[in-house]
């Protein structure tokens, strides 16, 4: 994806379609970190990587590691062949995808209560179906084989907008990866200049990306050349400004939700997701920072 949320509740950018990213992917991110999703363990999983490369490939279908190598774009490929195709011999695509919609469900209910069925999850839901169903698809294999999936029920309001959400964060996240190849930034490098502004540092991305200190050394190596980074990591000012292009340039190709809303729909949309989003925030069911500070690693 593009710019990674801090703290959505206070940490807004100034281009909607980011501002919005801010808010969407920490609702949708309870897929990942709600203490139910663990349970996919019991069905076979070594761990928590192994079952997030299932469901988060099973949309595409029981594809092999190169498919999702290239579309999950930053992690190491020899950390997704360690876990695809072999993890369709514990569930296929559709069995995962059954089991974690399940667990999503209970998560979300648990944390809301009452509150599930709020006015602000029933208008959120529809507002961010609205931003995002029928959103084109040409370029964005992820956010594609997500759009194909079948939408919850309707009186599932607090699923509608996970579902939707779920779409809002793979459309953002395929736009950001156009973005980095047209700027001829590859996986390693993208996760350097991440680290070279502050998200993560080097020993925690190495760690849950797969990447070893050599090909972390050659991708800063790399940028050196380029003009984009000192020796040590540091972004130089072309650095900074080619981070930025890039971000600029994922905001404009993440920018068909909001312009399908319009400004209102979109104020309306971000209005009534801060406000779900602080409650999880403040209930600690989602980090809402990246990386997790529960996996972050001392710098250096």
């Amino acid at each position: 994806m593009g710019e990674i949320p801090q703290d959505p509740t206070t940490d807004r950018a100034p281009h909607p379609a980011r501002a919005l990213a801010k808010l969407f992917e920490p609702f949708h991110s309870v897929g990942y970190y709600s203490r139910e999703i663990h349970e996919l363990n019991d069905h076979g999983y070594r761990g928590w990587w192994h079952a997030y490369l299932a469901y988060r490939a099973a949309p595409l279908g029981p594809v092999g590691a190169p498919v999702v190598t290239a579309l999950f774009y930053n992690f190491a490929p020899r950390m997704v062949a360690r876990a695809v195709p072999g993890v369709w011999d514990i569930l296929a695509p559709a069995e995962v995808l059954t089991v974690r919609a399940k667990l999503v469900d209970r998560a979300l209910r648990r944390s809301f209560g009452a509150e599930v069925a709020s006015a602000d999850m029933t208008a959120a839901a529809q507002l961010a179906r609205r931003a995002v169903e029928g959103a084109d698809v040409a370029a964005r294999g992820l956010f594609a084989g997500h759009a194909g999936l079948e939408w919850p029920a309707p009186d599932d309001a607090h699923m509608v907008l996970w579902h939707a959400c779920t779409l809002l964060r793979e459309h953002r996240g395929d736009s950001h990866n156009i973005a980095l190849a047209a700027a001829g930034v590859d996986g390693i490098e993208a996760h350097v200049l991440m680290a070279g502004r502050g998200h993560g540092n080097r020993p925690t991305i190495e760690s849950i990306r797969g990447w070893t200190a050599g090909e972390w050394d050659a991708a800063v190596s790399r940028l050196v050349a380029r003009g984009w980074a000192e020796p040590g990591g540091a972004l130089t000012t072309g650095g900074l400004a080619g981070r930025s292009a890039i971000e600029a340039h994922t905001d404009e190709l993440a920018s068909e939700p909001i312009d399908r809303l319009g400004p209102a729909g979109t104020e309306e949309l971000a209005g009534r997701l801060e406000r779900l989003v602080g409650h999880l925030l403040s209930s600690g069911e989602v980090p809402g920072r990246w990386p997790p500070p529960t996996v972050l690693k001392p710098a250096g």
